[in-house]
């Protein structure tokens, strides 16, 4: 009579081996779709190195000249206009009851730049431009090729780039120029970057009410984006151009807004004149 044993039955040697092959055989696809995905995933460029020598100019200058020698317009006594300036950490703490005793009435102040980086001096030159009488605003050095453009809003609106309706706060801007480091135009192609624009500029509209300003040399704007036309109808340009006039403008704009017209004026350097009188700079204040 055969004798009944507890346990397991006995498993063939081939079966346990045929177990184990096939354990192996999807241990190894999931490592082949974790190692797909992440090849396809987004890489994005290093933060940048040095932001705080990377302000509304400085690669405008770098790559265009300063326009050193030619003749300069006649600043606050030009007709039809408004002195201002723009400033960054490189000016560190900024004298700003000179700049409103010289005919200075507005500035921007540099926030942020990509997802990593804050103006230290911010306070002193946002508040402190406030407090002395200037209508003021900040703005935003882009680097698309490290992150999103509504990452990069986002960013921009949490850390001093925000607005509000007080009649002394100017739209936020977004300066688009050479990069500081490599490919003049990030890498990415035309569309790619008018796209980036589009996601920064909708981010910011969403999270203030505000169509933000655009600062933007045109060469830069022709070699990158191909001369788009996407914005001129809604966001105001600011152009440098260092010189006695402002010259050709980007596609899409009829006119411009404020124009930096030096990078070597008095106490801070740049120098703006906005395109219109006094009470047309508060309307942009106020929205």
């Amino acid at each position: 009579m055969p004798v009944l044993r507890s346990g397991f039955p006995h498993r063939p040697a081939r079966s346990l081996a045929t177990v184990a092959g096939a354990l192996l055989a999807v241990l190894s696809l999931l490592l082949g779709l974790s190692g797909t995905a992440g090849a396809t995933a987004p890489r994005h460029a290093p933060e940048p190195a040095h932001p705080g020598q990377d302000w509304a100019g400085s690669q405008i200058a770098a790559h265009e000249g300063t326009g050193a020698g030619a003749a300069a317009p006649a600043g606050p006594a030009l007709a039809g206009s408004v002195e201002g300036v723009d400033v960054s950490s490189h000016n560190g703490n900024v004298a700003w009851s000179t700049l409103w005793n010289s005919g200075v009435r507005f500035a921007y102040v540099k926030a942020t730049e990509s997802t990593s980086y804050t103006n230290p001096y911010f306070a002193q030159q946002y508040n402190g431009s406030y407090n002395a009488g200037l209508i003021r605003g900040s703005y935003h050095f882009a680097t698309p090729n490290t992150s999103s453009g509504a990452a990069q809003a986002n960013y921009f609106v949490d850390h001093g780039g925000g607005w509000s309706r007080d009649g002394k706060t100017l739209p936020g801007a977004l300066d688009m120029e050479y990069n500081p480091y490599g490919s003049t135009c990030y890498g990415l192609s035309a569309a790619g970057l008018v796209n980036w624009m589009k996601d920064w500029f909708a981010t910011y509209k969403a999270r203030t009410g505000r169509d933000a300003v655009i600062y933007t040399s045109t060469s830069w704007w022709k070699q990158c984006t191909g001369n788009s036309s996407a914005f001129g109808a809604v966001n105001p340009l600011w152009v440098p151009r260092y010189g006695s006039s402002v010259g050709e403008l980007p596609g899409g704009w009829g006119f411009h807004t404020i124009w930096q017209y030096t990078s070597t004026g008095p106490t801070v350097g740049d120098h703006n004149l906005f395109n219109g009188a006094y009470d047309r700079l508060q309307a942009l204040a106020n929205g």
